[in-house]
């Protein structure tokens, strides 16, 4: 086995790591208290080629694995912006990747160069209030007209759609009841987020508000064929080819985010005095952030299996989803255990644990929760009878 990265992996690391630190926590607490675009960094990472990292080379991109967007997602997470950073950019790293396998000559010509220069902002609309994490219910409906399809229906929890020119979104043309399988009818459309049909609202939340979470309402969208992403009916299928990389994607994000929760224990462990000593010296402290240590190193090695398969064509479902969950797990721990070291002043924003507590605590419920990955563990991996 052969854990290095390549010489191109380690050099991306490093100058991602390297433009990352320009923008500081202070930077990040800004933003966040203040519900503000991160529009310096995003256009930073614009200039610097970055967004175009995963889009083939004949649109602009680079045409690079998961890995290296795994990398990428990584260190922008850890230098401190954690999620406000991470899902800026999120969707321009990979979240195209629909329209990248499965779009039109025309749409990709059209739409993924715009995405690689950071001119285009795209959000992506699944999630619906009643629907939840059972995907084949959602009622959001496209009911074609001529040559164009006219759109109503509802989306909740959509990130960047206050940001966003474009949708990618996923509706249902034909009814779950009138489907064969559940999973058939649903289609996806690339299309304008015209805001004379779709009412954006923002959603008050506990975190991660440099990126805003919007509820959305759509109301007779008229959308031309032409957006549509392949073929009608089989936009479920479509939608599966990116829910292993999101999920090691988000992985990436919660790994960076608990390094850099441990980065500011351990600085605050070596500086703070009391009873005249320095409190990293006392074993309350210093075993839960070593034992947080050896779990974001374990979580790490899972995810880079992952991507790795990923990257080499071979079936990296399980691999995914055990990333996803073991990372996102050691991260929030990391955090939690970040703030209990910092005690009455990690409750203070000024020392921003607080901050990261609150991102981490998100990477357990989003894109899915831990149950349900434990959910997919048992019943794909394990052969236990599916309980949904």
């Amino acid at each position: 086995m052969d854990f290095d990265l390549t010489d191109e992996q380690t050099t991306i690391r490093r100058a991602v790591a390297e433009l990352a630190a320009k923008f500081d926590d202070d930077y990040w607490m800004k933003r966040d208290e203040d519900h503000e675009f991160p529009v310096e960094f995003y256009r930073a990472f614009t200039e610097g080629g970055w967004l175009g990292m995963t889009i083939p080379e004949e649109y602009g991109g680079h045409g690079f694995g998961i890995t290296e967007a795994s990398l990428l997602l990584e260190e922008v997470s850890a230098a401190g912006g954690g999620m406000n950073a991470a899902s800026s950019m999120h969707l321009s790293i990979f979240g195209m990747h629909p329209v990248v396998v499965h779009g039109s000559e025309q749409l990709k010509r059209e739409t993924l160069p715009r995405v690689v220069n950071g001119d285009l902002h795209v959000c992506f609309g699944v999630t619906e209030p009643e629907a939840g994490l059972d995907t084949t219910r959602i009622r959001t409906f496209a009911r074609r007209d001529g040559s164009d399809y006219v759109i109503s229906g509802r989306k909740v929890r959509i990130s960047k759609a206050l940001e966003s020119e474009k949708i990618l979104l996923l509706t249902r043309t034909a009814k779950f009841e009138d489907s064969a399988r559940k999973t058939d009818g649903m289609t996806l459309f690339l299309t304008d987020l015209d805001r004379d049909h779709v009412d954006i609202r923002p959603i008050k939340k506990m975190g991660r508000n440099a990126v805003s979470s919007n509820e959305l309402f759509i109301d007779d969208l008229r959308v031309p064929a032409e957006h549509r992403v392949g073929e009608e009916g089989k936009g479920f299928t479509y939608l599966l080819d990116g829910l292993n990389p999101e999920r090691m994607l988000v992985a990436a994000e919660a790994l960076g985010l608990g390094r850099a929760a441990l980065r500011r224990a351990v600085r605050y462990g070596n500086e703070r005095e009391v009873f005249g000593r320095p409190i990293g010296m006392n074993q309350g402290l210093q075993f839960p952030l070593a034992d947080s240590l050896a779990r974001l190193d374990a979580a790490e090695l899972v995810l880079r299996k992952a991507t790795w398969s990923y990257d080499k064509g071979l079936p990296c479902g399980r691999e995914a989803n055990t990333a996803k969950y073991l990372c996102a797990d050691a991260g929030f721990q990391a955090a939690d255990r970040a703030l209990q070291t910092h005690g009455g002043m990690g409750y203070a924003e000024e020392y921003h644990v607080s901050r990261y507590f609150r991102e981490a605590r998100l990477l357990r419920i989003a894109p899915l929760s831990q149950e349900m990955v434990l959910n997919y563990l048992g019943s794909h991996v394990l052969g236990l009878p599916r309980s949904y």
